[in-house]
């Protein structure tokens, strides 16, 4: 039982293409067990448009995986619900789903997309935060 989290480590880092104007942005700070396949964490969705998506945080778990090969050696998946409220003048709120897919190297930079209310980014960069890059060196 001692070695449930054996390996485990902190990820940090951005989905999206950032710098675009109006892009929405995933940022994720996650606690990575590879021992178990597993990844926790939260997920904080950003975009400079003023509205019920402008800024989002969700709770997210999922799964992280060996390729084995190519430049791309993990695959990692997300999912998470968050309250969705109705912008005015509608009244109401409901947990709306979101979830991410990542094909990333040792030191989380690759590709990947994620979903989230009626929005779909695909084939868009993941970065790992600087501090990690240096960490995971």
């Amino acid at each position: 039982m001692s070695d449930l989290l054996a390996g485990a480590y902190l990820a940090k880092g951005t989905i999206g293409n950032v710098g675009t104007p109006g892009a929405p942005i995933a940022s994720f700070s996650l606690v990575v067990v590879p021992s178990q396949n597993s990844v926790s964490g939260t997920v904080v969705i950003t975009q400079a448009v003023h509205g019920p998506d402008s800024h989002i945080v969700v709770p997210v778990t999922g799964k992280i995986y060996a390729t084995g090969f190519g430049q791309f050696t993990q695959v990692v998946s997300l999912k998470g619900q968050y309250v969705h409220t109705f912008p005015p003048p509608a009244i109401g709120a409901f947990l709306a789903d979101f979830d991410a897919h990542l094909a990333i190297d040792g030191s989380w930079n690759g590709t990947g997309g994620f979903s989230y209310y009626q929005h779909d980014i695909e084939n868009v960069p993941v970065k790992a935060a600087a501090n990690l890059q240096a960490e995971l060196a």
